[in-house]
């Protein structure tokens, strides 16, 4: 067994041929019905791209739910990123794949593949790693397909996963391809700080990482949330500074402020491009932690959460 969620489980196997595959199946007792299976089925089949899961097989038999994906070796970001020995292998040069390569996924889904693909529920536990250490996205259960020339969309069930959501998704229902872009910056400053980016409520511990991370931007004194175990390498400074800002660009309150995917890539590869000025992110005045919130959460991280607007 690889892992568990509210799913069921998924297992590791081995084809007839020796190739090593990944088995997600669905349990009776799971949350995710058939339809967000079939979603999912349908999604993946049709998508090609080196920061994408691979989809290898499928079973829809009777009580039978499976999907059989490629094997990632290093398991999902968050079983490293968040363990203090762990997160040792992850030098800078591997954060930065990671962040490259996810963005790089991300803007296939939103500009480049055949079909333009919100993701919904990008976070550190749908980041898979090769043996490289390569990042492919993962977990398609949420995704929706825009057609034509549609940007954006509402739903009345509002479905994530608490800290990763935007503000317009939380309290409106409102997503688009800049909703993952909110996603990917949280998920960078993870990267960087090595950090979660929320703790308990109910813990004295509990920290809202962007608010964190602003206040230290602002300060001037970011370098300080660098993850320590990077501390060893002041050559890659330059670069991890550009990576946090931009993170604080893409969790920015209002959608059109944050940059399209294609935009991120150009942050994050040339050196030529200037990235805009970093305005106050969304959340940044809940630093009292969680009173305003009401969230139910599932026992696989899956929420359903209400804000109070600001």
């Amino acid at each position: 067994m690889l892992g568990k969620g509210g799913f069921g489980m998924v297992h590791k196997g081995v084809l007839p041929d020796g190739k090593q595959i990944a088995i997600k199946r669905l349990c009776k007792s799971s949350r995710q019905g058939i339809g967000e299976l079939k979603s999912e089925l349908v999604l993946v089949a049709k998508l090609r791209h080196r920061n994408l899961v691979s989809l290898i097989g499928v079973c829809l038999e009777e009580q039978e739910k499976i999907l059989v994906y490629e094997f990632m070796p290093n398991r999902s970001l968050d079983t490293i990123l968040f363990d203090v020995e762990k997160r040792k292998d992850l030098d800078w040069g591997r954060r930065f794949k990671i962040i490259s390569g996810v963005a790089r996924g991300l803007q296939y889904l939103h500009e480049d593949s055949q079909l333009k693909i919100v993701h919904r529920d990008l976070k550190a536990s749908n980041i898979l790693l090769d043996f490289d250490y390569n990042p492919k996205i993962s977990d398609f259960g949420l995704a929706k397909i825009f057609g034509g020339d549609q940007s954006e969309d509402v739903t009345r069930r509002i479905a994530g996963t608490y800290g990763y959501m935007s503000p317009e998704y939380a309290m409106h229902g409102q997503y688009s391809a800049k909703s993952d872009a909110f996603s990917f910056g949280v998920l960078v400053l993870e990267i960087v700080t090595g950090r979660r980016n929320n703790g308990s409520c109910n813990s004295e511990q509990y920290v809202y990482l962007v608010n964190l991370v602003w206040e230290h931007w602002t300060r001037g004194n970011v370098v300080e949330l660098i993850d320590p175990s990077l501390s060893g390498h002041p050559s890659h400074v330059d670069q991890v500074l550009k990576c946090i800002r931009t993170g604080l660009l893409c969790v920015q309150n209002r959608p059109e402020d944050r940059p399209a995917m294609s935009s991120v890539n150009s942050m994050l590869t040339s050196q030529s491009v200037r990235l805009p000025s970093v305005s106050m992110p969304a959340f940044c005045d809940r630093l009292s932690g969680c009173s305003d919130n009401s969230e139910s959460e599932s026992s696989n991280g899956m929420t359903i959460t209400k804000l109070e607007p600001r």
